[in-house]
């Protein structure tokens, strides 16, 4: 029973502790069958393996996981620097008697980030450096396929047995087609449009295979699940969130908000310095320049402007001596034969 160790939940070493504590409660049958293995994802061989041989757990090495996952403090990426760990891994397997198992599987060419490096190639180039009489697993798309090119590869005993086996080809999975582009037929000089022949026949979609030929599994023709589990299959449909009123609105109405908006807040400010300003004025007054003062402010905008207008404008005052202009000097005369 191979597991990861889960998640790190913001604390490592206080997950690794409470996996003691839960270890401890386990039954002896679990314990028994109960193994270990690296993840791509948080922890690595030196985080698992001083655990498994404090709890006595078998630890599967699994070297795409560990290529992706390692303490770089104490190996270096992409090297056989893991095998120095070798003696240690097995050793958490011969104390219960039982085959050692390692994982193999390789990332696919174009994997470049850690996330598209985590998924597995259809097939293995390669085999990891490992002793004959431990059990290897290959982790491929290509499943049984994988292992018998790695056989006829590296030539492994049984390889000559299926050398005459072509490789498995599923052709139930009625994908979409789409059929192929069709290529111009070439014009020869001389030669009429009517002319031309597509020799080319048309490509015909592949057949639709029905239901009940379907490679599927259990007594309905599907894969299985468990029982009360039928949503699994089902998954939630995204789901569109009604869109915000406020970002809706185009430019112009963004505009135009925001100068109502000042307007308001303008309009209360006047207010509130009117109100102020109209407390302190009254203070001196009598009651009825009061009530004068009250009329006055009441009076329309526009009667207002109509009285400015009649009254007449201040007098200018006179322009001082030092602000009129020079007299222009005349030129200088000349003596001619007229005036000497």
């Amino acid at each position: 029973m191979i597991l990861h160790m889960g998640g790190i939940f913001g604390d490592k070493a206080a997950t690794l502790e409470r996996f003691r504590e839960n270890y401890a409660n386990l039954s002896q049958g679990i314990k028994d069958r109960l193994v270990l293995e690296n993840d791509d994802v948080c922890y690595s061989v030196h985080d698992l393996l001083p655990v498994c041989e404090e709890l006595n757990i078998p630890l599967v090495l699994d070297y795409h996981h560990h290529n992706i996952v390692f303490d770089c403090d104490k190996i270096r990426e992409g090297t056989l620097d893991i095998m120095n760990l070798y003696d240690r891994i097995k050793a958490t397997w011969t104390r219960k008697n039982i085959t050692q198992k390692m994982h193999y599987s390789e990332p696919t060419p174009s994997a470049i980030t850690g996330r598209q490096r985590r998924k597995h190639n259809p097939r293995v180039a390669s085999l990891p450096p490992c002793p004959q009489d431990m059990d290897l697993m290959i982790e491929a798309k290509d499943k049984e396929q994988a292992c018998f090119e790695l056989m006829r590869t590296f030539r492994l005993p049984g390889f000559e047995k299926f050398a005459d086996i072509l490789p498995y080809t599923r052709n139930d999975e009625n994908k979409p087609w789409k059929p192929p582009r069709k290529k111009t037929p070439k014009r020869k000089k001389g030669e009429a449009t009517e002319d031309i022949v597509d020799d080319e026949a048309e490509s015909q979609p592949p057949p639709i295979i029905p239901d009940g030929e379907v490679s599927m599994g259990g007594p309905d023709g599907r894969v299985y699940w468990p029982p009360g589990m039928e949503e699994w299959l089902r998954p939630k449909k995204r789901e569109v969130k009604p869109r915000d009123p406020a970002k809706a609105l185009s430019t112009a109405e963004k505009a135009a908000a925001k100068r109502a908006e000042k307007a308001a807040w303008q309009a209360a400010r006047e207010a509130s310095n009117e109100a102020a300003g109209s407390e302190v004025k009254t203070e001196g007054l009598e009651a009825g320049d009061v009530q004068n003062l009250e009329i006055e402010k009441t009076k329309s905008v526009y009667n207002q402007a109509r009285e400015k207008k009649g009254k007449a404008k201040p007098a200018r005052a006179p322009k001082s001596a030092m602000s009129k202009p020079k007299p222009k000097k005349s030129a200088k005369v000349v003596p001619t034969p007229s005036n000497s």
